[in-house]
């Protein structure tokens, strides 16, 4: 029998700074078992936003997902991982990925084989973080840590997730994360041993679910663009899904003109019973972290809301 997935919330990548601390320290008072950062381009880093959140808070895991392995030197991403790691003993996740092409093209860091980049560089980082020779040289003993942290990769397609399978400790799927996603990126993930699924869905709670229905479907306005295709390839609406995203003229069109039942299907939005109930089916298709992406114009206030499902 599945077990229910632990829950953690995404720092909101345009989150103003002096919020920051305060974001971190109330998803950990308020009992989220993780605390998940990104790093999406001319936002900000995520080796220092990890470093700032492991050393604001005490319990909470803290993941990164994900950093671009294309943009940094192997050897030099392996002492950062390293340092936190060391610091932050067993709180700490760290998620490796193509990152999205367009933002690595524009800046200029996207290799010409990137999945042979990415296991390259994902072997060679956890060889140096463990003390051992890679990418040419090693880590001096005094910052290697006492356990490798998980790495995962964060990535879709075949190719991708079935190195993920072989390679990583676990995979990161963006939203949205359905359970029928969850389960068609498992059969191709096919790990041979325990693997970690950390599912990011946009989250709203309210006892009315309307409204949660209404706080969550403006940051669905860029679901079903060609690089998310294949999230919504096995949902029962997609054909009519893919009709109203190519006949929108804008993404906030196309987004007031979602159903509420496709709401329902794409993010974690309703009363907390309804989204309970949806995070214990994304357990049963393999889940094994749910993390929520705040919706509405205040995140703190939406963290108290998300927390009512805990």
């Amino acid at each position: 029998m599945s077990q229910r997935p632990l829950i953690g919330v995404m720092l909101p990548r345009d989150l103003r700074g002096d919020l920051a601390r305060d974001f971190a320290r109330t998803a950990e008072r308020l009992g989220f078992d993780e605390l998940w950062i990104v790093e999406d381009l001319g936002f900000r880093g995520g080796v220092a936003q990890a470093a700032a959140v492991l050393g604001w808070t005490e319990r909470i895991r803290v993941g990164i997902g994900i950093l671009p392995v294309a943009a940094r030197n192997t050897a030099f991403a392996a002492m950062e991982v390293a340092t936190l790691a060391d610091l932050f003993p067993g709180r700490l996740d760290v998620g490796l990925g193509h990152g999205i092409e367009g933002w690595m093209r524009e800046a200029g860091c996207w290799p010409e084989r990137p999945l042979t980049f990415l296991k390259e560089h994902a072997t060679a980082l956890r060889a140096l973080v463990a003390g051992e020779r890679g990418a040419g040289t090693r880590l001096d003993p005094s910052v290697v840590p006492s356990e490798v942290p998980p790495i995962l990769f964060g990535v879709r397609g075949p190719k991708s997730l079935a190195a993920s399978g072989r390679l990583a400790d676990g995979t990161i799927l963006a939203e949205p994360a359905t359970p029928e996603y969850v389960r068609t990126s498992l059969g191709l993930i096919d790990p041979a041993g325990p693997h970690r699924v950390i599912a990011y869905n946009v989250g709203a709670v309210s006892d009315d679910a309307a409204e949660a229905l209404r706080l969550a479907r403006p940051a669905l306005e860029w679901i079903g663009e060609p690089d998310w295709a294949v999230h919504v390839a096995d949902l029962p609406f997609r054909e009519e899904f893919e009709a109203l995203r190519a006949h929108s003229a804008t993404r906030a069109e196309f987004a007031a003109a979602l159903p509420d039942a496709w709401v329902e299907e794409l993010a974690l939005a309703g009363t907390p019973a309804q989204v309970r109930a949806r995070i214990e089916a994304l357990g049963e298709a393999g889940v094994t972290s749910s993390i929520f992406i705040p919706a509405g114009a205040d995140p703190l206030a939406a963290l108290e809301s998300l927390a009512r499902v805990l």
